[in-house]
């Protein structure tokens, strides 16, 4: 179990790597229209959209791949999650059944050596 200040740290490099999603986000063409959306079902970190297409976008940043790749994290439950937000904001949007939607998983690792950080994202994830 994480005390305290491992729980403050874990959400730091959290909200960093967030960060960094939207920045490349925007730099691919990206609209961002919502960050840290939350409902009763759970959070979707980011959602944008680009070419008519709503993209609710899962963000796992670590500081290593010593435990695995960030993305082994983003399990069916996690996925039935997202899927039940994702209603969620649909239906508070009202959105109509126009849109196309798709879920995408950026992974964000920090490059020790040089202090940078590894950008993949995944494109149409539950696919």
């Amino acid at each position: 179990m994480l005390n305290k200040k491992q729980k403050t740290e874990k959400r730091k490099i959290g909200d960093r790597g967030e960060s960094i999603a939207c920045g490349y986000l925007v730099n691919c063409g990206y609209k961002i229209i919502k960050r840290n959306y939350f409902c009763k079902y759970g959070e979707i970190d980011i959602i944008a959209q680009k070419d008519g297409t709503l993209i609710f976008v899962e963000v796992k940043t670590r500081k290593n791949n010593f435990f695995g790749e960030p993305q082994e994290a983003v399990d069916w439950k996690k996925l039935e999650r997202i899927n039940m937000a994702m209603d969620c904001f649909l239906n508070y949007i009202k959105a109509s059944d126009d849109y196309n939607l798709r879920i995408d998983v950026i992974e964000i690792i920090r490059d020790e050596k040089n202090n940078n950080y590894k950008i993949n994202h995944i494109e149409d994830f539950n696919n």
